[in-house]
């Protein structure tokens, strides 16, 4: 079995800029995060363009779903921003692509003390070798039907609906 992992960006790719303050983008941090992951499945790395996703339109979302269809792998795991993740996957779960896509993201970037991302990432890619086809939001050792869950901003969480 292989394992692909499609980046988009979001949180969790996210890069600080210690003379600005500011984040942003560059290179995507998660051949770097597969590595600490020790992952012992093969991985079929896709970076797609990174961006913020509030910023996703339309053809983003198409893209994504353009990338899940061509892809070989029966086990897709999706790095996505977390504010605009349920649209995406609400995109991902009507086209019955008769595979397992989990779409995860980070609260805190990557590079930052205590982010999620490592972990997220872990659980995503263990739950997409084990969950039935569909479209799943796994998050925080949580998994979410794509058609039931929701970010929580006042909690900085995912819930169901």
């Amino acid at each position: 079995m292989t394992l692909r992992i499609l980046a988009t960006g979001g949180t969790f790719d996210k890069h600080y800029n210690e003379l600005n303050g500011t984040l942003g983008f560059a290179d995507s941090h998660v051949p770097d995060l597969l590595k600490r992951c020790r992952l012992t499945i093969d991985v079929a790395l896709e970076q797609l363009p990174l961006m913020d996703s509030l910023d996703m339109v339309d053809a983003d979302r198409a893209r994504i779903l353009a990338s899940c269809q061509a892809a070989p792998e029966q086990a897709i795991v999706i790095i996505h921003g977390t504010d605009t993740m349920p649209q995406t996957a609400a995109v991902l779960g009507p086209a019955a692509l008769g595979k397992t896509i989990v779409l995860t993201g980070a609260m805190i970037p990557y590079e930052i003390a205590n982010s999620d991302a490592l972990f997220n990432l872990g659980f995503a890619a263990g739950v997409a070798q084990t969950l039935p086809a569909g479209v799943y939001v796994a998050m925080n050792g949580k998994i979410f039907a794509w058609d039931n869950v929701q970010k929580n901003k006042a909690a900085g969480v995912f819930q169901p609906l």
